[in-house]
């Protein structure tokens, strides 16, 4: 369809409470991509520093804007890693709320966690409490380190269930809604 790109994609699965996640970074990648919807790319935006990589798959549920601007942060568990603009099926299990603090500004920059659907390791997870502890800090350090090495304070808040995460979907959902019309 001529003129559609990625966040144009619906957040939620039809019928099944399940979101789409577009995949900008895959586990164990050193690059960070970023998609650009007005020339439907995805550009390289950073590389990691050697012995950093992303613990697992990370993108971003379309449709959707979050507090920050952009589409709406989701990384994703899964067994193997995919690739750059793949787009896969996740169940939200849970988010870390957050603040974010750069060049001089401090806002919200909620990390949503979720699990593949076509996984098999994780995909009967359904809360954060069903993952072991190591792996949850394992994300959290991920996101505090990432930003740190690029001269931003990203600081924890909580651990919040899913039904925090969804409702973070609607409300990014919205903030795209109203930014359209």
């Amino acid at each position: 369809m001529p003129g559609r790109n990625l966040t144009e994609l619906p957040a939620f699965v039809p019928g099944s409470g399940n979101v789409n996640v577009v995949v900008e970074n895959p586990a164990g990648s050193r690059v960070k991509a970023a998609y650009d919807p007005e020339l439907d790319i995805f550009h390289l935006s950073y590389v990691l520093p050697k012995g950093s990589a992303f613990p697992f798959e990370f993108g971003f549920i379309p449709s959707t804007i979050a507090e920050d601007g952009d589409q709406l942060d989701i990384m994703v568990l899964l067994d193997v890693p995919t690739s750059t603009g793949c787009v896969l099926t996740a169940r939200a299990i849970g988010a870390i709320e957050a603040e974010q603090t750069q060049d001089g500004r401090t806002f919200r920059n909620d990390r949503l966690i979720g699990v593949a659907i076509a996984g098999h390791q994780y995909s009967e997870v359904r809360s954060l409490g069903e993952l072991d502890q190591r792996t949850l800090d394992e994300v959290e350090s991920f996101f505090v380190s990432y930003n740190r090495m690029r001269g931003r304070v990203f600081e924890p808040i909580r651990r919040a269930p899913s039904t925090t995460a969804i409702d973070l979907i609607h409300r990014a959902m919205d903030r795209r809604a109203a930014k359209m019309s």
